[in-house]
């Protein structure tokens, strides 16, 4: 066989090879992006023209939260805004409308106070859905039913759904359990340390 036709079957060998990483490299990300958003990577994939841009922008969305300084709450300032939140939802009974309204309110202070930005909605639910990706949809649709309440075009159950909506992202807002490292800065240790200890094994 002539010299040139070794040189092809090394490039097509490289080429297999390559690909096979590819495709290895990709399912791995695929697999994190999953377990870190959940159902927010299948809503991500429906909204996006192709499964790469979908996960692009989950990633896009990673790095910017590695950008802010999310802090936790204080004791005081949790016990604050429990009794605000117990004030709003004892508001409803009388004023549907304007606690959904108080509601929305009190959870873009509660984000600021943790260190989110929150001049646009859509940004919000994006840096949330990092930290919080299980809840997050329940925030969009509370948002909407809180526009659509503005706007004069919702039910008294609507205006209900709204509330326990804004709730269960209230919750994980407050919780001590937001304390913690979120579930990226956990995989982001977890991943610090398997690279050490081969390092300290060798060095042993």
């Amino acid at each position: 066989m002539p010299s040139w036709g070794w040189v092809l079957i090394a490039i097509a060998i490289v080429v297999v090879l390559a690909a096979i990483v590819w495709q290895a490299l990709s399912r791995r990300r695929t697999g994190k992006l999953q377990q870190q958003f959940g159902p927010e990577y299948d809503r991500a994939l429906t909204g996006a023209d192709s499964k790469r841009d979908a996960e692009a922008e989950l990633q896009d969305r990673e790095e910017r939260r590695r950008r802010l300084e999310i802090r936790p709450l204080s004791q005081a300032a949790r016990d604050r805004y429990l009794q605000t939140w117990e004030s709003t939802q004892a508001q409803f009974v009388d004023a549907p409308q304007s606690a959904v309204a108080s509601a929305d309110s009190l959870i873009q202070t509660v984000m600021t106070e943790r260190g989110y930005p929150v001049e646009d909605f859509e940004q919000r639910a994006a840096d949330i859905s990092v930290d919080h990706p299980e809840v997050v949809e329940n925030y969009r649709t509370a948002h909407r039913l809180s526009h659509a309440s503005s706007e004069g075009d919702c039910s008294t159950e609507d205006l209900r759904q709204a509330m326990r909506h804004y709730r269960a992202l209230f919750d994980e807002l407050v919780e001590p359990a937001a304390d913690q490292p979120t579930t990226r800065e956990r995989r982001d240790r977890e991943e610090e340390q398997d690279v050490e200890q081969p390092a300290e094994r060798t060095v042993r």
